[in-house]
């Protein structure tokens, strides 16, 4: 019988002795490679779960390094940036290809044969676009963008910590996706690791059933980790003789039945129990159980593999395939990389790429279908997306050569400005022309490359299903989609249609934390703005805005850190001569009293013409809500205009604007009516109602960004503009006059409003999600509740599944629709340390992590992860996202006040 996971003595040491040279790897026909046999796979986990340490395995073993990397030393491959060897954590996700298994250069390349059950995929050499992906929360956009172009992925646990804040928050974004995901539990040597009681988490957290397909290993039953057991191909795989893990021995079960009886019967049950769980998810596993006459154990090992394939395609994902291991020991490495080959799709598995053209949207496919198969459709839904039964295909798609998706920018000190693309149909080859669907201009790709880490290798073209970088673009943006056209040049535009396709955007999570940048003098004012621009190309995470009253300029990001990267960057990296403020928070101001109407009469002369208007304006605060949403949908471009049914046509009401400060208008203009099709006798001729409201709505905008307490921007107040059309407008009334008329009104009654009742700040107030370990959580809890004036939600409550983390990308599927599983019904082998049994609370080692939520001021939270790690000894870590905002106490706004004068 033939295994899966040939790990036996020969072939390990073949692997260690057969190591391929990096530059032999380079020079192979990866781009050749089919489909098929190309994994798109990314590693994500929590921050110090071992995702740069299991890259650093995966390398070694696939012969494409010759040594090992260490974190602690800084001589990785995948964290290459100075900041991440200088912190020890991975900043910005680095991509790299290499096969698996090792590429034998003495041997043909194999085809896949037709028959599964013969060969296992992970016998053949495939080829693996890898993306090791930061951990750390300030960086979540770098897993965003990542995930957006994965086919699969493994999630790493610390097998100590179990499923921490950021692993939620990463599987969730993976989720949203469909991206089929496997877990490895890893650090399992070391002391308090919890197999058990991780696996359980898993089910919980999670919300999927863990397959166990591997157990540990412990020497003697309750000694050191020494391997783990595989359910799948019923053996023990033992780690020893080589310091490299190069060396694995292979026990079946008789053999282990005479040296460690009780590890042999609990791979029984495990065989047992994964069987179960797949029968209940897949038809095919139920025939087989009949079959083989409901003997679980007879099942052969590749059937196993195909049956969890099934399931880890499905959609939505319910049976996550869990491995056990240690990386930084060198156990369990191969026989994950034989489940990313065996398990996780190729491009050609995946669900079709979704596009949009015409205000139509649909899948790649139907777009490129041909005529007879999908004829064009001009029918348009209510929301501008063709209705199902209407195909998407246009004629001009015949013509399309490539479509790909832009989905990551790098200044390269060397290399220039490098545009990682995914290629989605078709093949960029080198010099073709590249048309931006989202910019409307066209540029040639001069280099194609292949990424190895820091180490490129030039190529001649980016197959379908693959991912590589395009050097030389300089309006390529995250998130934009290049496609290549027949007969397309520099100079022309594809024809209307194609012009319009677009691929799935990546969505850009909003910024949280704030500093202040300016230039050292007015000569590096230029250099400053340019290396910012740069910055922010990069990394679209990062928001730039210029206070237009104060004239600084504002940088905005994820968090603390976030900031401090990009500090380091713009200083030492672009030798931007600049200086850095603190951070700061974005309040606002609210009314608390209502103000009689004040009229504003503006009779002047503007750019050489006299006008002439009056304004009649009183603000109130709107209706009281002591928090209101911070992120809450609205329209794109300008607010809707919404007829008041008691007084049309004299009222217009503009609803919540772009800002989401829940501010509110209302135009009364008795006469003036928007129903009417003929013009009003009223109004000048040159002024139409829609431009007068939109010049008034422009003014009041304008008055609210600035309020008079401590120009913060004005939230939660309602204003009520007034306007005569018979006494307050004139001939030479213009639309600027009317907007600078609405703000010098405004602006008056906001500050007459705060010299009655002195207006209230609102602060940022964070949803916290914060893992400690059980003896820190009474400390934590004080600190929160007490120190930093937060209010604790709840104690290992399920409240933070909302909690997806800044700019998370939550799930498609709302709060109800999360499977929850009892962890009773999950299997998992005994933790031979742990104490008690039975619930999950109570499983795992005495010393288990504990989940507290709460509501925290933003202004609390600036650095805490630092003060947070002192409490806990350096093992609590969180999470947050933006909850919404919150009026201040007299006392605490009293203090932020004179905190911000000592500042200025």
């Amino acid at each position: 019988m033939r295994f899966g996971w040939v790990w036996c003595t020969r072939r390990a040491i073949r692997h260690r002795t057969n190591v391929i040279a990096p530059r032999r790897l380079l020079s192979t026909q990866a781009a050749s490679q089919q489909l098929s046999k190309t994994r798109n796979i990314g590693i994500i986990a929590h921050i110090d779960a071992g995702k740069t340490t299991t890259t650093e395995r995966m390398l070694y073993y696939s012969g494409y390094t010759r040594r090992i990397g260490d974190v602690d030393e800084g001589s990785t491959v995948t964290d290459f940036l100075p900041a991440e060897r200088a912190r020890g954590i991975t900043i910005q996700s680095a991509a790299i290809t290499f096969h698996w298994p090792p590429q034998n250069a003495q041997q043909p390349d194999q085809q896949l044969p037709s028959s599964f059950e013969v060969v296992p995929r992970s016998s053949i050499p495939h080829n693996i676009n890898l993306i090791d992906t930061p951990g750390h929360a300030d960086f979540t956009f770098e897993v965003l963008r990542s995930l957006r172009v994965l086919d699969g992925a493994v999630c790493i646990l610390d097998g100590v910590a179990g499923v921490e804040a950021q692993t939620e928050k990463v599987w969730t974004q993976a989720g949203t996706y469909h991206i089929p995901r496997i877990i490895f539990v890893n650090k399992l040597d070391r002391d308090g690791a919890a197999f058990s009681r991780t696996v359980k988490e898993i089910g919980v957290r999670l919300h999927g059933w863990p397959a166990v397909c591997q157990i540990p290993w412990w020497k003697g039953g309750d000694g050191a980790f020494i391997g783990v057991g595989d359910a799948v191909y019923l053996r023990g795989l033992l780690w020893q003789g080589a310091s490299d893990g190069s060396e694995i021995k292979c026990f079946s079960l008789e053999e282990l039945e005479k040296s460690d009886p009780s590890f042999a019967d609990e791979i029984r049950k495990s065989r047992v129990a994964l069987v179960e769980l797949l029968s209940e998810h897949d038809d095919g596993m139920v025939e087989l159980f009949l079959e083989h006459d409901e003997d679980h154990l007879a099942i052969p090992g590749a059937q196993i593999i195909q049956s969890l394939r099934r399931v880890v395609l499905q959609r939505p994902q319910t049976v996550i395939p869990v491995f056990a291991g240690a990386s930084f020991r060198n156990i369990g490495v191969q026989p994950l990389l034989d489940a990313v080959v065996d398990l996780l799709p190729s491009p050609l598995e995946r669900p079709d790429s979704e596009v949009s053209v015409e205000n139509r949207s649909g899948s790649l496919s139907q777009l490129l279908a041909p005529t007879s198969a999908s004829a064009p459709s001009k029918v348009k839904g209510s929301k501008g997306v063709a209705p199902a039964g209407h195909g998407l295909h246009i004629a001009e798609a015949k013509n399309l050569q490539a479509c790909a998706l832009a989905f990551k920018v790098v200044n390269d000190a060397k290399r220039g400005v490098l545009v990682y693309v995914r290629v989605y149909s078709g093949s960029i080859d080198r010099g073709s022309v590249l048309f931006n669907t989202n910019l409307r201009t066209a540029e040639r790709a001069p280099r194609l490359l292949r990424m190895y880490a820091n180490d490129a290798v030039e190529v001649e073209s980016i197959q379908t299903g693959q991912i590589g970088v395009i050097t030389g673009l300089k309006h390529a943006r995250t998130g934009d989609t290049l496609i290549v056209y027949r007969g397309l040049n520099v100079k022309a535009q594809p024809p209307a249609g194609l012009n319009t396709l677009q691929l799935r955007p990546i969505a850009v999570p909003p910024p949280v934390f704030f500093t202040s940048i300016e230039p050292n003098s007015l000569s590096e004012e230029k250099h400053v703005l340019e290396s910012l621009s740069i910055l922010l190309r990069e990394d679209p995470s990062l928001h730039l805005s210029v206070d237009e009253e104060s004239g600084q300029t504002h940088l905005a990001g994820m968090g603390d850190l976030h900031l401090e990267i990009a500090r380091d960057r713009l200083l030492n990296d672009f030798k931007a001569k600049a200086r850095i403020g603190k951070i700061e928070i974005g309040y606002r101001e609210t009314v608390t009293t209502a103000t009689a109407p004040f009229t504003y009469d503006l009779d002047r002369s503007i750019a050489g013409k006299p006008t002439k208007v009056s304004i009649t304006a009183c603000v109130s605060p709107a209706e009281e809500t002591d928090t209101i949403s911070a992120f809450q949908p609205t329209n794109a471009d300008r607010p809707n205009q919404e007829e008041s049914s008691s007084q049309e046509p004299y009222t217009t009401i503009y609803p919540p604007t772009q800002d989401n400060n829940h501010n509110t208008l209302t135009i009364q203009h008795p006469s003036l009516s928007l129903t009417s099709t003929k013009p009003s006798p009223l109004l000048p001729p040159h002024l139409p109602l829609q431009t007068l409201l939109s010049s008034i709505h422009a003014g009041a905008s304008a008055a609210l960004a600035r309020g008079p307490l401590n120009h913060y921007p004005l939230s939660n107040t309602h204003i009520t503009i007034s306007l005569d059309a018979t006494t307050q407008l004139y001939p030479e009334t213009t639309p600027a006059a009317i907007s600078m008329a609405t703000r010098a009104a405004v602006a008056a009654s906001l500050r007459h409003a705060n010299e009655r009742s002195a207006n209230v700040l609102m602060e940022p107030v964070m949803r916290v999600t914060v893992f400690v370990n059980e003896r820190s959580l009474g400390s934590v809890v004080q600190d929160l509740s007490s120190a930093r004036g937060g209010q604790v939600l709840s104690l290992d409550g399920e409240a933070s599944s909302e909690g997806a983390g800044v700019g998370g990308g939550g799930t498609d599927s709302g709060e109800d629709d999360v499977l929850r599983i009892d962890p009773a019904l999950i299997y998992a082998p005994p933790d031979p340390f742990a104490s008690g049994s039975g619930n999950l609370a109570s499983s795992g080692v005495a010393d288990s992590q504990r989940q507290i939520v709460a509501r925290v001021p933003l202004k609390e939270m600036v650095g805490y992860l630092n003060h947070l790690r002192a409490l806990t000894g350096g093992r609590g870590t969180f999470v947050m996202s933006v909850d919404g905002f919150e009026k201040m106490g007299a006392q605490r706004q009293k203090e932020v006040l004179e905190a911000m004068r000592e500042f200025s």
